[in-house]
């Protein structure tokens, strides 16, 4: 790893801020105390609630870990396109008996004065998801000593990226679980992603800051892979998903490994950007007429989603997972750590015997 990663974690493992639950303070603090990189998720929270997570992190651990901010979302959305949405969630909300939300929740996400407090009071690192800040801004994280990530799935994106002075790229390929980090919400590239292993090599050749790479990584043999491929390190999301430390929700856990849930898609069903999830009612009924409306079907559908988890409805909820999901360990987050180094070891020594023989 860079000289810097080094600083920030002992082994190339990053584990990936997963926005809505997933990445909660204690997991964070048992990835970073067992020697990873966790990242806590500021998506979806008020800037409060964002710094309340932080005060919580840093009295667990006195480790490094990073939060990650969503890039302000332009108002593109046909308004038409979401009211006819509405109305097809219509027997949805009925399901359930609750009422389905506004729409119109805005689409920076607090975003400055997300910036204006880990400014103010600065965390080892910041990564950026929906697109790329401005220099100004990753200037202003140089200046505090924060090391700055941005999430891309380009080649393009990443020498935006570089442009802008970012620190590293985190590259997800197109196996990654929830929500694709496309910094342009255009529906005619849906379905049109790259691989991962395909995409660390193109962007390795693009850009020269380090490269982490994400997107259905499972197991160690799998980071070696792509640190192979040319990065300094490998991000996991749905591999920590069914940690107990997780904050996820319990049924979402256990759908992760369960027989019925046999394949992901690709959808804009739950939030109107595209994510990739286990196949479910809810996507198979919804997904084809979802428009492109980020956020605002996720505000529309979040009471539902809620309703369907209360009710014990895995089929009415957002199950964000990754391809590899039915490779996942219900462990512990440090003895997964420990667990993966150990298949990085071995992955490495084998390829090592086999160039001497």
């Amino acid at each position: 790893m860079s000289s810097v990663l080094t600083d920030l974690c002992r082994y190339p493992i990053v584990q990936a801020p997963m926005a809505g639950g997933g990445s909660c303070p204690r997991l964070v603090a048992a990835v970073a105390e067992a020697g990873g990189l966790g990242f806590l998720a500021a998506g979806y929270k008020t800037a409060d609630g964002m710094y309340n997570e932080i005060e919580q992190q840093r009295g667990l651990t006195g480790r490094p870990f990073g939060v990650n901010l969503f890039m302000p979302q332009p108002h593109l959305a046909d308004p038409s396109a979401v009211e006819v949405y509405r109305h097809q969630l219509a027997d949805e909300a009925a399901r359930h008996e609750t009422p389905l939300d506004a729409p119109d929740s805005g689409g920076d996400d607090g975003y400055e004065a997300k910036l204006a407090i880990l400014l103010e009071d600065p965390v080892p690192a910041v990564s950026f998801t929906f697109g790329c800040p401005t220099r100004d801004t990753i200037d202003a994280f140089a200046g505090v000593g924060t090391y700055t990530i941005v999430t891309v799935t380009t080649p393009e994106e990443a020498q935006a990226a570089q442009w802008a002075g970012a620190d590293a790229v985190c590259v997800q390929g197109v196996e990654a679980g929830g929500h694709q980090s496309t910094h342009s919400d255009d529906p005619q590239t849906d379905g049109t992603g790259i691989g991962l292993l395909s995409l660390v090599a193109q962007v390795r050749e693009t850009v020269q800051v380090p490269i982490i790479a994400a997107g259905g990584l499972m197991r160690g043999s799998q980071i070696a892979a792509v640190l192979a491929a040319g990065a300094e390190a490998a991000q996991l999301g749905t591999a920590f998903l069914v940690c107990p430390e997780s904050g996820a929700n319990p049924l979402h856990k256990q759908a992760l490994t369960n027989p019925l849930f046999v394949r992901t898609a690709l959808t804009r069903a739950f939030s109107g950007r595209p994510a990739r999830g286990l196949v479910n009612r809810f996507m198979r009924e919804h997904g084809p007429y979802a428009p492109a409306a980020y956020p605002q079907v996720h505000y529309l559908t979040a009471g539902l989603r809620k309703a369907a988890a209360k009710a014990g409805d895995a089929q009415g909820m957002a199950l964000y997972a990754g391809q590899g999901h039915r490779m996942a360990r219900e462990l512990p987050a440090g003895r997964l750590i420990g667990l993966l180094v150990e298949e990085l070891d071995a992955a490495r020594a084998a390829v090592s015997t086999g160039s001497t023989q």
